[in-house]
């Protein structure tokens, strides 16, 4: 191993967030240094999601992104790699970064030790900052996975020949660990969900021109500080898994359950996905015998379904609404104005609410554009008997926006974090 001053070269070699030379173009430093050393260790860091990075945002938010990643790895090991160690990306076309090892063979300590280590240090670097490396273009931390080898030089056979058998045994050994993390997260979702460990919080819905409380929309939330507390990430994971459909009647549920200290008067939003209407536990029979265990009566909820969720049929969706509005159940169509789909949802399923996205409530108040986008949409919703409901409110000034456009309802921080309507729900 070199001197402190030696490694930290290794990490400095090139600017920050720059990117560094492949392994093909490094092939004779590798040569070199392999036969002098005798024996080879690699770490890969596969960074195939990086693919959708550049997929969304072009090559130069991908480069920027593989920039960082490779800034995170020389701050976590460079001052741990000897000056003869190098630090490459991997394949053309593929999204890897290499730590390469040259050591000699008699050095005992290299693979059960030196590697192992070396491992740990980038995982612990990836977890703690991982984010970072994708930031701006994706809000969580991107999978990466590790994977290890090791070879020992055999002077019959080619530097590019032993190279790639230890490239390929590295990229099994972090596909085996990619394997493995899908299993375990399976493991730990299913019994997340069988435990029924969510619970729901609820945002108030105020009437604008009184600022009384119209409702509450049901939020579901997953253990705090776990992997699994948000909604993108539940719905996401139960996307990867197949248990959407187990997962939405757990959070109907929940939001029923957690209601019973709402105020007699106030409506109950509750999020469904079109295929909600297939759960037996959803039948309009069971479904009002369900409510009366939580001092519900079916004018009291209204089902919210998401613009951009697939509605494959309207006409099957229209009669399933008209079943459930002769009980006394509403609809409402949220996330209205954030896709291309909206007109059409709202003119097809004549919700008896329409929820605007707060991408067009944010900062109203400054932009006349959106204050003539909504009063349009207003105005249709006045055509088909709808309210509006305008999301994302923060400020005082959008709430005096709203009233003067004559919007009936607002949701947003302004009336408060979404919170638990009573102990322990």
């Amino acid at each position: 191993m070199g001197s402190a001053d030696d490694s930290l070269a290794v990490a400095d070699a090139q600017p920050r967030g720059s990117l560094i030379p492949g392994y093909g173009a490094s092939l004779g430093p590798i040569g070199e240094r392999f036969s002098a050393q005798g024996a080879m260790g690699l770490l890969l860091l596969d960074a195939a999601s990086f693919a959708e990075i550049e997929r969304l945002y072009g090559l130069k938010a991908h480069r920027q992104a593989l920039g960082q990643l490779t800034d995170l790895v020389r701050e976590t090991v460079g001052r741990r790699l000897a000056p003869q160690d190098l630090i490459l990306q991997g394949g053309i076309g593929r999204n890897e970064i290499l730590v390469i090892l040259f050591r000699p063979c008699d050095q005992v300590d290299f693979h059960v030790e030196e590697i192992p280590a070396l491992r740990e240090a980038l995982l612990i670097g990836l977890k703690r900052q991982g984010s970072r490396v994708a930031y701006p273009y994706v809000k969580e931390a991107p999978p990466i996975y590790l994977g290890t080898a090791v070879a020992l030089r055999h002077p019959t056979f080619g530097i590019e020949t032993q190279l790639r058998r230890a490239l390929e045994h590295a990229r099994a050994d972090a596909r085996l660990s990619l394997e493995i993390a899908k299993r375990e997260r399976r493991h730990r979702f299913i019994k997340f969900i069988l435990q029924g460990e969510i619970s729901s919080v609820y945002e108030p819905i105020v009437e604008v021109s009184r600022k009384t409380v119209h409702g509450y929309e049901a939020l579901a939330r997953g253990p705090a500080g776990s992997e699994f507390h948000s909604p993108l990430a539940m719905f996401r994971t139960a996307e990867e898994e197949g248990l959407v459909f187990q997962l939405d009647c757990l959070c109907r549920q929940k939001a029923l359950e957690g209601s019973l200290g709402r105020s007699r008067g106030t409506k109950l939003f509750v999020n469904i996905r079109p295929t909600t209407v297939q759960d037996p536990a959803f039948h309009p029979d069971v479904l009002s015998r369900t409510l009366d265990r939580y001092d519900l009566r079916p004018s009291d909820l209204v089902f919210e379904i998401s613009e951009q969720e697939s509605i494959d049929n309207f006409t099957i969706f229209r009669e399933v609404r008209d079943d459930y509005g002769k009980l006394g159940f509403q609809f409402a169509l949220d996330d209205t104005g954030a896709g291309y789909a909206s007109l059409q949802s709202v003119i097809e399923l004549s919700p008896e609410y329409i929820k605007v996205d707060r991408s067009l409530i944010t900062g109203i108040d400054e932009d006349l554009s959106r204050q003539e986008l909504l009063r349009a949409l207003h105005a249709v919703a006045g055509q088909i008997r709808a309210r509006i409901i305008a999301e994302g409110l923060n400020t005082l000034e959008e709430l005096s926006t709203l009233a003067k456009l004559g919007i009936p309802f607002g949701q947003g921080w302004l009336f408060g974090k979404p919170t638990p309507l009573r102990a322990g729900s």
